[in-house]
């Protein structure tokens, strides 16, 4: 659908808005579902989160994969439609178990929504124009993600139902403005894409993700912990090994010879870690040291997620004369002196404009900036046959530096009673903020751009040693 490329990124976003808000919905609900759903302990309770995040990150790959094979269209209503079924499961479960179950089918039509429907923008949209599509498609990622505990706020002092059935209407208009108005361009074919190898890197991302989100309760030492995080890296290991060697792998080596989706993919591993890490502690901090309710909460996040977008069309203007990297960089400083005035303004008694405005404005600039350019310059690199692949790769990144960035956020902060609590706090905000220097540092390195198609990799993985032109930065 060339001729119509602006529609198909506003239909797909639909589907992107549902994947991504639900990342952080749930952590403004807790409190109301534990009330209602009555677990038996906090352990239980926090796996309505992690089961959603384990199997999100783990499916993206394959999922992504099987798009570019069989058809991207297809993949992405079948998602929404798996993902409106989940939610008004969740929305209906009587039990912590039932929600937890819901949480993962929600999870399953996520990750197959999020790499189509980049998949399917950057099949609709000319060479030249990707890289400026692509931005804006992970500009409304980015708003999403932050945007969630702002929705969850209101719609949980109402019930926290609601914060599941709110995606019922917007499914609903992407499945049905998805099935007349989005274009299907064929799958490649070929052999069916490696299952096993599918397999592995699932039980990877699963051993890696509930090893690190598992740590703080059962120990970093003990051997549950050990034994997951070691399973993780011989998983990852043979996943690769076998990649390498077979005729249709679930994923391509030959991407990571893409200099602009390396760099890109690693500066979001970090990014999405400082990211989870400031959303997370501005929502504890405002309703577990300050007793805010979540409306309350939601409305002091607002002015943060409300500078993303205005953000993103200045980094757009920027990209021109400074190239993404310099963007990058910019927007990763400036979200990490955000989170430092908070380490240095924040109080235990109640003080939002001296303590945690500025610094909430400085974070909703620096995502605005940073992870679009980031999203941009990844995904514009891909060749065109692996684009749900490897837009399935970089959010899967960006899932794992999430799960990272959180589980470090429980590790400072589990152990904090009323008399330390600022500073642990404070703690994890200069921890996030050197996160974000290290996020920023890595995306200078994408300098000006280069190479934006990138060399179409072959089924073995290889890739030409000569790349192709990158398509401007204009929007």
């Amino acid at each position: 659908m060339r001729g119509r490329p602006g529609l198909v990124l506003t239909i797909v976003s639909l589907g992107l808005v549902l994947a991504n808000i639900d990342l952080f919905v749930v952590n403004v609900a807790l409190p109301s579902i534990a009330s209602d759903l009555r677990p038996s302990n906090l352990g239980v309770l926090s796996w309505t989160l992690n089961a959603y995040a384990i199997v999100f990150a783990a499916l993206l790959v394959p999922f992504g994969r099987l798009a570019d094979r069989t058809g991207r269209k297809a993949g992405f209503l079948i998602g929404v439609g798996i993902f409106v079924v989940a939610s008004v499961a969740c929305a209906a479960a009587t039990s912590i178990g039932l929600l937890i179950g819901f949480r993962v089918l929600q999870a399953i039509g996520a990750a197959m929504m999020l790499p189509t429907s980049l998949g399917l923008v950057l099949d609709a949209y000319p060479p030249e124009r990707r890289f400026g599509a692509v931005r804006l498609w992970a500009a409304v990622g980015s708003s999403a993600v932050a945007l969630a505990p702002v929705v969850a706020g209101p719609l949980t002092d109402i019930s926290w139902r609601w914060d599941f059935l709110i995606n019922v209407p917007i499914g609903l208009v992407a499945l049905i403005g998805g099935w007349f108005l989005l274009p299907n361009p064929p799958g490649e074919g070929g052999p069916v894409p490696d299952l096993f190898g599918a397999a592995l890197l699932t039980f990877a991302i699963s051993a890696l993700t509930l090893g690190l989100t598992k740590g703080p309760d059962w120990g970093w030492a003990s051997g549950r912990t050990l034994g997951l995080l070691a399973a993780a890296v011989v998983l990852t290991a043979a996943f690769l090994a076998r990649s390498a060697r077979h005729p249709s792998p679930v994923f391509e080596i030959g991407l990571l010879r893409l200099r602009p989706f390396m760099l890109g993919s690693l500066a979001t591993l970090l990014f999405g870690g400082a990211l989870a890490q400031m959303l997370l502690s501005a929502v504890l901090w405002t309703q577990d040291v300050w007793h805010w309710s979540a409306l309350k909460t939601g409305l002091a996040i607002l002015p943060g997620p409300a500078l993303v977008p205005v953000w993103s069309i200045v980094a757009g203007k920027l990209l021109p004369k400074l190239g993404p990297g310099k963007v990058v960089a910019l927007g990763s400083l400036t979200f990490g002196g955000g989170v430092l005035w908070w380490a240095g303004a924040m109080d235990i008694h109640p003080d939002y404009f001296s303590g945690m405005f500025g610094g909430m404005c400085l974070t909703g600039v620096g995502v605005g900036l940073a992870m679009p350019t980031l999203f941009g310059a990844a995904a514009s690199s891909l060749p065109p046959q692996r684009f749900a692949t490897g837009s399935g790769v970089v959010n899967m990144i960006r899932q794992i530096g999430l799960t990272i960035g959180t589980a470090v956020l429980v590790v400072v902060t589990s152990d904090a009673v009323s008399s330390n609590r600022l500073a642990a706090f404070q703690h994890i905000w200069i921890i996030s903020a050197a996160i974000a220097a290290a996020a920023g540092i890595v995306g200078y390195l994408l300098g000006r751009p280069g190479a934006g198609r990138g060399p179409a990799a072959n089924k073995s993985g290889a890739s030409p040693q000569e790349p192709a032109s990158e398509p401007s930065a204009s929007r």
